[in-house]
């Protein structure tokens, strides 16, 4: 399992300053202020249409926000998206993989987006920390939900970013790779990494994350440890337990 890159401690992995954005006449985020220090693992949750996936989108460069900075790592997400890029690794329930192409295709393709020499070893290396090394020359199109998964959190950290962005990462997974998935994120923010999560479960982000953020309309109505979220009248708000 590839290493995590490691920052200066003083840089926040993420810091938004009065983060806006509309689509034409609706607000989805209203001046979110929030700081992530490294190695933290932060549990971001909220009803439908409170901004959530937006606000991941916006510090994985893939929209800009209407007003306000977004930073990772001291860059400008707007401005510097090559760099915030390198250091982040994004993970959806939709896995973006080529089905005409075998998994380790897949992560070869990959590899040259990020500049990594396409070597085979560090591409299976890549399938055995997901499980998937039997499977390296079978075609995605054959994958289960399970398998695709799998290859694509491998996909996300071929380049080892000090950064995982997860948006509701546990739909459709079975018991197997919900168990590897589990697994895979605790070894990552063990060796220091950072990461923010999204999901609907509840239960399981506030398991995975020392920190709860909670939306509600495009705002921040709590900030603070996963533990207590869970008795906030927020709570009752925002996703389902189980």
């Amino acid at each position: 399992m590839c290493p995590v890159a490691t920052r200066p401690a003083s840089v926040p992995a993420v810091q938004l300053e009065g983060v806006t954005k509309r689509f034409a006449r609706n607000w989805a985020l209203k001046s979110v202020s929030l700081t992530i220090p490294p190695g933290e693992s932060v549990c971001l949750l909220g009803p439908n249409g409170s901004g959530k996936t937006t606000l991941l989108r916006i510090v994985a460069t893939a929209t800009r926000p209407t007003a306000g900075q977004a930073l990772v790592f001291g860059y400008e997400a707007a401005d510097d998206g090559d760099a915030v890029r390198s250091r982040i690794g994004l993970l959806s329930h939709r896995t973006f993989l080529y089905g005409e192409l075998t998994a380790r295709e897949n992560l070869r393709f990959a590899a040259g987006m990020y500049g990594i020499p396409p070597g085979n070893a560090r591409l299976d290396a890549a399938l055995a920390d997901v499980g998937l090394a039997p499977a390296a020359d079978t075609r995605v199109r054959a994958f289960s939900q399970g398998m695709a998964q799998r290859l694509a959190l491998a996909r996300a950290t071929l380049h080892a970013p000090p950064l995982l962005l997860l948006d509701e990462p546990y739909s459709g997974l079975d018991a197997d790779a919900l168990q590897l998935l589990d697994r895979y994120l605790g070894s990552f923010l063990a060796r220091g990494g950072t990461m923010v999560l999204v999901t609907h479960q509840l239960a399981k982000g506030l398991t995975a994350c020392r920190r709860a953020v909670a939306l509600r309309e495009g705002r921040v109505v709590f900030d603070g440890a996963s533990a207590d979220f869970r008795s906030s009248p927020e709570a009752a708000l925002v996703g389902e337990w189980g």
